[in-house]
């Protein structure tokens, strides 16, 4: 099972920096382009189902076609915290390296997609304690653990379910 969890977690967690590694590059290049938040989670589900195939490979390969819901969840979620401490690792390296002053440039973005004066207030005030936040490295590793994990384990409890073995009544 390790070598099953570190292979799929490696690979989907490099696979989870290219959307950031892409958003950072545009917020640089073009702090006025429009998300496409539908495409975004597109890209996610896609991304993320390397999980349910992580799963279906450790049950095929190694356990005979037969898994547990305990066992499938176990390896997905397992398969999910590789990941995220890949994109942990690779988000801290890129930020305190490359873009030390992402949230100034974060902030300029999100306040260009406000609309109205009290929406600027509002996401001023939210950016300005994010901003705050973020000079601190453990919260910085937190939040960007919250931007994986959720995901990864709904579709690792999602995978268990369609993946496990039913036991046949006799």
């Amino acid at each position: 099972m390790k070598k099953n969890v570190l292979i799929f977690g490696l690979v989907l967690g490099a696979v989870l920096c290219i959307p950031w590694l892409v958003m950072v590059n545009m917020l640089y290049t073009n702090p006025e382009f429009k998300s496409n938040d539908f495409l975004g989670y597109a890209i996610l589900v896609v991304i993320y189902s390397l999980i349910f195939v992580g799963i279906r490979n450790y049950r095929n390969k190694e356990l005979s076609g037969i898994i547990s819901f305990g066992k499938a969840f176990k390896t997905g979620a397992l398969i999910t915290l590789v990941a995220a401490t890949l994109y942990v690792i690779a988000w801290l390296f890129c930020y305190y390296l490359f873009v030390p002053d992402f949230m100034d440039v974060f902030t300029r973005h999100v306040l260009y997609q406000c609309t109205n004066e009290a929406d600027i207030a509002a996401k001023t005030k939210e950016m300005e304690n994010y901003a705050k936040m973020y000079e601190k490295p453990l919260f910085v590793i937190l939040l960007t653990y919250t931007e994986v994990i959720p995901i990864g384990l709904v579709v690792s409890l999602i995978s268990a379910l369609l993946l496990k073995s039913i036991k046949p009544k006799v």
